[in-house]
């Protein structure tokens, strides 16, 4: 264990939640000096992730070893403990202070209880046993794992504020289906964008079917979009060289509403590009 040892193990787990206390309050004094996010310390909220992903299903996968720095988040507990599971006051000391000098005993210790979503886990029950584990310089713990699966990939979570863009992407995906290929490279940064460009693809769509004189659904319309919208015009920004540092989606959508209010024409064709390229320049 990477803890001072005494040998006398009450004193060492009193010792080891003062410490763990104390790196706390340090960790929160650095993230201000830093002017990090107010959520770079929080811990993730399991129903918020969920409600941002999408809830699927779940299974029940059963006891395995997981790393503790895959432990990000909790359902129900996320006040009383700080991301890294350091105890965020003295109002768990008491329980957090047997458990370490169970720990430090060598008596059994029960498996926590986790949801696995990806390759987070959220604690349902235990997380006293995560925080001392992490006081004593453990790098895994045994866990009762249920999987749960999520309409998106959870990857890209860090903080609480990634939850957003998240959320957004997940409503947008649901206006314009996209799949495959296409599903994952129509990417932006800002959450609000998005919306906007699930507005703008509804309205192609619109339009495609005032032309056509057929309804499609929103499925039909995704890939219409891709394939013949999308795509051409991606292609065309990269060799007139107006992607820039944005995202080829965040490009498309400056084109596309400069396209407009410049030319006023949904058309894409050589005028249209330098017409963009000098109001770029």
């Amino acid at each position: 264990m990477n803890t001072r040892d005494t040998g006398f193990p009450r004193a060492d787990a009193e010792h080891d939640f003062l410490r763990a206390r104390r790196r706390q309050v340090l960790s929160r004094l650095s993230n201000w000096l830093r002017r990090e996010p107010d959520d770079v310390n929080i811990m993730l909220p399991f129903a918020e992730v969920v409600e941002a992903l999408g809830w699927e299903g779940e299974r029940r996968v059963g006891l395995r070893v997981i790393r503790l720095d895959s432990i990000v988040g909790s359902v129900d507990r996320g006040r009383d403990f700080d991301r890294r599971f350091r105890p965020t006051s003295g109002r768990v000391r008491q329980r957090w202070e047997r458990l370490a000098l169970a720990s430090r005993r060598g008596e059994a210790i029960p498996p926590i209880e986790v949801y696995r979503v990806g390759e987070l886990h959220f604690v349902i029950d235990g997380h006293h046993r995560v925080s001392v584990a992490h006081a004593l310089g453990l790098t895994s713990i045994e866990a009762s794992v249920t999987e749960v699966r999520t309409k998106l990939d959870p990857s890209g979570i860090r903080y609480r504020g990634d939850l957003i863009i998240k959320d957004y992407r997940r409503l947008f995906l649901e206006r314009v289906p996209l799949t495959g290929q296409a599903r994952a490279s129509v990417v932006v940064s800002d959450p609000w964008d998005y919306a906007q460009l699930g507005e703008h693809v509804e309205a192609w769509g619109f339009r495609l079917m005032q032309d056509e004189g057929v309804f499609h659904d929103r499925a039909t319309i995704a890939k219409q979009w891709y394939e013949t919208e999308y795509v051409p015009v991606v292609r065309m920004l990269r060799q007139a060289d107006l992607v820039g540092d944005r995202t080829e989606a965040e490009a498309y959508m400056w084109v596309a509403s400069e396209r407009y209010r410049l030319i006023r024409t949904h058309r894409w064709d050589d005028d249209v590009m330098e017409a963009l390229r000098s109001r770029r320049e």
